[in-house]
């Protein structure tokens, strides 16, 4: 009877209740995938750390899988919002390598990539997640490349390597590296790599200065 009570509210149209449940569930959704991984995601863990009944999961969501993909949502818009924000005054590839090291610090301080990785290794055990999982990495991809041609935009590199190519190399390394430190617990060797991908960026600014540098001393 008490379910049964509870359900009729919640299905009252524009209920602010409603609302109120599906962002706990999310919420809840995202820190049980950073805590207990995709195995551990289950309605009754997930409603556990939100404080309701795990029927609400299924009443809210349908199912597990679709709360987690919401969780998944919720995080790539956050984390997209803020990288959006942070490489928005970028204009070189030295200043691109320092937002990217940075945001890659308090990712793994917060945990936020945990969500996406974690959903990537459900999809290798869960039928049609996989596509999901693949269409929420796409905005990912889109933003990688956008801030790479801002950064290299007009350069050689362009003609060497498709931007598009560069964007789906930047995010792989980035989740490859998200992974391995989070498997070690030892984030020096990705921030050593990021290190040298500064150096590379310095040589590839100095590089790509010299003819316009040269110009003007032929000119005056």
């Amino acid at each position: 009877m008490a379910k049964s009570g509870a359900s009729s509210r919640l299905r009252q149209p524009g209920a602010e209740g409603s609302t109120d449940t599906r962002r706990v569930l999310v919420e809840a959704a995202i820190e049980t995938l950073k805590a207990d991984g995709f195995a551990g995601a289950s309605a009754r863990a997930i409603a556990g750390r939100a404080g309701c009944n795990q029927g609400l999961v299924f009443y809210h969501f349908g199912s597990v899988v679709n709360l987690l993909l919401a969780a998944l949502d919720a995080v790539s818009a956050d984390r997209l919002e803020h990288y959006s924000a942070a490489v928005d005054r970028v204009t070189t590839p030295t200043e691109l390598i320092d937002v990217a090291a940075a945001i890659f610090g308090e990712d793994l301080d917060a945990g936020h990539v945990t969500v996406l990785v974690e959903m990537i290794a459900g999809a290798s055990s869960t039928p049609g997640l996989g596509p999901e999982v693949a269409a929420r990495i796409a905005p990912w991809t889109q933003f990688a490349q956008a801030a790479t041609q801002a950064a290299f935009g007009g350069s050689a590199l362009d003609s060497v390597i498709p931007p598009s190519t560069v964007a789906r190399g930047v995010v792989a390394l980035y989740l490859g590296l998200e992974m391995l430190t989070h498997l070690d617990g030892d984030r020096a060797p990705a921030l050593e790599l990021f290190d040298r991908a500064k150096e590379l960026a310095s040589l590839f600014q100095a590089l790509s200065a010299v003819p316009s540098a040269a110009g003007p001393k032929e000119g005056s």
